[in-house]
């Protein structure tokens, strides 16, 4: 029973060849980061300039009822995001925040953007709104080191 609570034995770390995380010997880093591998180089090679023809095919296809196929073109040939039109206030203040937030409620509730449109939209704008405090706060402090 004590044999099975017992660490199984292990070599030295500088005498394990293939460790996880350590494939190679000492001393050589192995592929630069950013190379590629043998076989995207000859994936790449063999489809040279047949990108269109294959995306023209991949389309065909799913129009004509390939469900697998429409499944591939809708995740990845589409856009995923797309440009949206919304009119906002300016922000010259941090309080201008208040009311671009409430544009942004307002075309979510008129179905103009959905709501993970809309949360990205007030993300960007609470952003905003930080970086014109914290610039107000500087140019507070600014002020007041040159009054001292």
């Amino acid at each position: 029973m004590a044999d099975r609570l017992d660490p199984p034995e292990r070599p030295e770390q500088d005498d394990r060849e293939g460790e996880r995380g350590r494939p190679f010997k000492k001393g050589n880093p192995g592929r630069p980061r950013g190379a590629k591998n043998r076989r995207s180089v000859i994936a790449a090679a063999l489809l040279a300039g047949e990108e269109e023809a294959l995306v023209r095919i991949a389309i065909e296809r799913a129009k004509a009822g390939d469900v697998q196929m429409l499944k591939f073109a809708l995740s990845h040939i589409l856009p995923r995001e797309r440009t949206i039109k919304l009119d906002l206030p300016p922000m010259e203040y941090a309080d201008d925040a208040v009311t671009a937030l409430g544009a942004i409620a307002g075309a979510i509730c008129e179905g103009r953007i959905s709501p993970s449109e809309g949360a990205a939209l007030a993300a960007v704008i609470n952003t905003y709104a930080r970086a014109i405090d914290l610039a107000d706060v500087v140019k507070r402090l600014e002020a007041l080191e040159r009054k001292m």
